[in-house]
């Protein structure tokens, strides 16, 4: 019988209930005592997955920025219209971390807690995406248009990532149609007319509901 999906598993409950102990806390104010408590792991169980504090901090944003990159290029892949590659790019990242709100807080605010090759590898991956959202925005900006390519790729960072502080889906619209607003007021603005939104085949990737986003470290 094969241990490694088991190992997976378990390492993926590990690092659920650290992402929410580091966004409730704090990285620099959570113990791996606390994280033995929300888990019901000893300290020498959970060393079995990782080494550190900071290797458990790396392992959190680095499955994160790795799974939604991944989703992200597979998503895209074949797909050439600017717009529908833009709507493909926000519902990818709006599905992920609506399911990951303490993950994105922990992405948010502990940008800065790694060092030498665990920031080195996280950067690697947030370039990557950051560099993804560039080529799009930079297909479907109009000519002669003056905004600047870099204000406007961590606007719309900061406006999807700002969720995590306000969303709540239990009284707040259903994620496609957060999406919808989203690519409306970033691509038409707040005062014209939005219509109903339409399904593409973008939507592809929609229904995922598994599991931030940064200042670059």
């Amino acid at each position: 019988m094969d241990e490694r999906p088991r190992h997976d598993e378990k390492l993926a409950s590990i690092l659920k209930a650290a992402a929410a102990i580091f966004a409730d806390k704090g990285y620099h104010q959570a113990s791996i005592r606390d994280i033995a408590g929300a888990t019901g792991i000893s300290l020498s169980g959970l060393y079995y997955y990782f080494k550190s504090k900071e290797e458990l901090l790396f392992l959190i944003q680095d499955h994160c920025f790795g799974t939604i990159l991944e989703r992200l290029e597979n998503d895209l892949e074949g797909v050439a219209d600017p717009e529908e590659r833009l709507r493909i790019l926000v519902r990818n990242h709006l599905h992920f971390f609506v399911n990951s709100m303490r993950e994105m807080k922990v992405l948010s605010h502990e940008a800065r807690a790694l060092t030498a090759e665990y920031r080195r590898r996280v950067n690697a991956k947030k370039k990557r995406y950051t560099e993804i959202v560039m080529e799009i925005l930079s297909e479907l900006k109009p000519a002669g248009s003056a905004v600047d390519l870099r204000v406007a790729t961590f606007g719309l960072f900061g406006m999807m990532n700002w969720i995590y502080n306000w969303y709540r889906p239990e009284r707040d619209v259903p994620v496609e149609e957060l999406a919808e607003n989203m690519i409306h007021v970033f691509l038409r603005g707040y005062v014209s007319a939005m219509q109903p939104a339409r399904t593409p085949a973008a939507a592809r990737g929609a229904a995922r509901t598994q599991g931030s986003i940064w200042r670059e470290g």
